[in-house]
């Protein structure tokens, strides 16, 4: 492994290796959203298995932006000491960063209990919500709220922030010509789609000024066919106008993920015992890696193989390489191939750790029947 084991950089922030954990829900958090034991313990886990860089599971920064009751959230000071000592268990293994998700659902809360808003009033396929369309006020209150979220992060001792633009989650429906129907001045053209993101930016930086990373998860397709919602094309001049503004790194991702399983054939089957396994975001990346300048950029999707992704850092494709669900099965994933065990990851995708449900815990549910 002549590069998956190599040093990064992302900021000013040095990694000890290419390997990131993607942010993933976790469910454990209480239902008001506060860190619990199990968090902590679920974080440990990871820290100590030799992972580079943790980006936690979104953390919501308005009451109803989180996707479930028991999503961790950041929207007043009463989480700081609970994520406080996140970051402080995190940390004690010195050489292990980490990355606070933060980002609000807009459309896709799962919960009954939570409103659904977005740019304009559309209907989620899978919730069969319509959402509420946000008044122009709203939009600038929710803006503020992501550049508290983003301070407060900072204040708790996070290494660096990661917007969540992806997903069909609030941001990313503003970006989506497929959701964002507004012809104000958050829509209509890609830089008025953009707009929120770029105030949100803005309004971190005042804060915190130019040391402390701010990456995305940036939506940079939609996956709805041809002529519908957000083509590649446009996704990688997003991409562009975000690396000129000076976002740290980027992790790219689709939109409307609901839609894309049900009607796009794009994602073959996968042999994840082969060297080229299923990068299904890799299109995406080799579309937007000549555009990157010095940002980082950080492949996510189907990646189980590690022959595989020290072969797409050394092809300078992608800069660091994430990964969700092989972490809930194998947290020291990472020291077992830096130890020569170039197996892939034991995970095969069956998707039940992400059926699991709201109220419960997120496992790998494989695993818990193996060991039972």
């Amino acid at each position: 492994m002549k590069y998956l084991f190599s040093p990064g950089k992302i900021g000013e922030v040095n990694i000890k290796n290419r390997l990131v954990r993607s942010a993933t829900w976790e469910s454990r958090a209480t239902e008001d959203g506060y860190v619990t034991d199990s968090l902590i313990e679920f974080y440990d886990e990871l820290a100590k298995g030799g992972i580079g860089l943790i980006i936690t599971g979104y953390i919501a920064v308005d009451p109803i932006g989180a996707q479930t009751t028991r999503m961790t959230r950041i929207y007043d000071d009463s989480y700081i000491p609970g994520q406080k000592k996140l970051v402080n268990s995190i940390h004690e293994y010195s050489d292990v960063k980490v990355a606070a998700q933060i980002g609000h659902t807009g459309n896709n809360a799962i919960s009954r209990k939570l409103e659904t808003v977005g740019p304009s009033p559309i209907r989620d396929p899978l919730t069969k919500k319509i959402c509420r369309e946000l008044k122009n006020e709203e939009i600038k209150e929710i803006t503020r709220k992501f550049a508290e979220a983003g301070f407060r992060a900072y204040e708790c001792g996070y290494d660096m922030i990661q917007l969540h633009a992806g997903h069909a989650y609030l941001l990313s429906d503003f970006i989506s010509p497929f959701t964002n129907r507004r012809n104000d001045e958050y829509g209509g053209s890609t830089l008025n789609r953009l707009k929120i993101v770029i105030d949100i930016y803005n309004q971190i930086r005042d804060n915190l000024g130019k040391a402390f990373p701010i990456t995305i998860k940036l939506i940079t397709q939609d996956f709805l066919g041809k002529g519908k919602g957000l083509d590649l094309e446009e996704g990688v001049d997003i991409a562009k106008r975000l690396v000129e503004i000076g976002f740290d790194a980027i992790e790219p991702t689709s939109g409307r993920t609901s839609l894309r399983i049900t009607n796009n054939k794009s994602f073959p089957s996968v042999n994840f015992s082969s060297p080229d396994d299923g990068t299904y975001y890799l299109p995406n990346a080799k579309a937007l890696k000549p555009i990157m300048k010095d940002c980082p950029l950080i492949l996510m999707g189907g990646i189980r193989n590690p022959i595989s992704a020290d072969n797409l850092l050394e092809e300078k494709i992608a800069d660091f390489i994430s990964l969700s669900r092989p972490f809930i099965y194998e947290p020291d994933l990472a020291d077992r191939w830096k130890s020569g065990d170039l197996s892939p990851s034991l995970c095969t995708n069956c998707n039940a750790c992400f059926g699991i449900g709201e109220r419960r815990e997120v496992y790998c549910v494989i695993k818990k029947k193996l060991e039972s």
